[in-house]
């Protein structure tokens, strides 16, 4: 089942441009990584592939769409090596998988909750439809965190309705009407905002909660720990990338190259918003890890308890950032 889905998702290759003929090289070895969403918060990974980060450290690094509660599975299956979705990873973990994220590069949201024009207050969502992501999935357990920093209960107050998919097709679903309202990220608040749906919140602002970086298998970890180690290297690169100011023009240009934004300015912002969300040191507050696990415990209805030691591994971040001469 995993692998007929994971053929099925080769295509994605071609529409996000990582087919990369150079790549192709003997000495390179192929490296797949199953993502959910491309948004413009995995711009570290995306950065990393663009300035050859990854063939730098003997991978061709091969893209994957796949939903997050299905990439952990293709990891255990050996369908893929790393799963980018973290809240899968951590969800797996927290069922008992021996899975691992072993890199952070987003610490919170990067996401707005967006409403229909007449919809001005977060009081007037109650009664009605938001739309989530997969059950479990990053955008549905955000939405519930959204409604309840309002006052407002999720299943009572205001029903979360679960949906695949991306941010785009979120915004597809809000501008059907299906929806009151809905979690966009970037640049689909941008262009909800010019037709003039509302933003009732930044959810950065009110969650602090890992969304992105990748984990892998603990079978992954054991026996093939240098593997492991050059994929976090060189997305550790890309962040730091990205962070740096004076990378800022030639960040922008991967912007527009790898999402298709022909205007400067609104590449620009987006990266504004981007660094509003990325981690410095790839690793964040192991009370926002611990948010997400007691998250993915009362969605999976797990009722030990688990720690952030169970779920994360941090000793190829520590030695990446030792050998790379970052300070924390």
């Amino acid at each position: 089942m995993v692998s007929r889905i994971l053929l099925l998702s080769m295509a994605f290759l071609a529409s996000v441009g990582l087919a990369d003929p150079a790549a192709a090289q003997t000495a390179l070895k192929k490296v797949r990584i199953g993502l959910s969403s491309t948004n413009v918060s995995f711009l570290p990974m995306f950065a990393a592939y663009h300035k050859g980060f990854y063939r730098e450290e003997g991978i061709e690094l091969e893209i994957i769409s796949i939903a997050a509660n299905l990439a952990s599975t293709a990891v255990l299956a050996g369908d893929l090596d790393y799963n980018g979705a973290v809240t899968g990873v951590i969800g797996a973990a927290v069922q008992g998988r021996p899975v691992r994220v072993v890199i952070f590069t987003v610490d919170r949201p990067l996401l707005f909750l967006a409403s229909k024009k007449e919809i001005k207050e977060p009081g007037q969502l109650r009664g009605k439809k938001i739309a989530g992501s997969s059950p479990g999935g990053s955008a549905t357990l955000l939405a519930n965190q959204a409604l309840r920093h309002f006052g407002l209960e999720p299943g009572k107050d205001v029903t979360v309705l679960p949906m695949g998919g991306t941010a785009a097709s979120r915004f597809a679903v809000l501008e059907s009407g299906a929806v009151d309202a809905s979690l966009l990220s970037l640049p689909e608040i941008i262009f909800a905002q010019e037709k003039g749906y509302n933003e009732l919140l930044f959810l950065g602002d009110v969650v602090e909660m890992p969304q992105n970086g990748f984990g892998t298998s603990e079978k992954k970890i054991r026996e093939n720990p240098d593997e492991a180690y050059r994929m976090v290297r060189a997305t550790l690169r890309g962040l730091s990338f990205v962070w740096d100011a004076k990378s800022n023009e030639q960040v922008l240009d991967i912007i527009m190259k790898q999402w298709k934004i022909n205007n400067r300015g609104m590449a620009a912002e987006m990266l504004r918003h981007t660094r509003r969300v990325l981690t410095k040191d790839a690793q964040v507050k192991p009370e926002s890890v611990q948010l997400l696990i007691d998250l993915q415990r009362e969605s999976a209805k797990v009722a030990r308890p688990v720690t952030v030691a169970q779920v994360v591994d941090y000793s190829f971040v520590d030695k990446a950032r030792k050998e790379l001469g970052l300070a924390r």
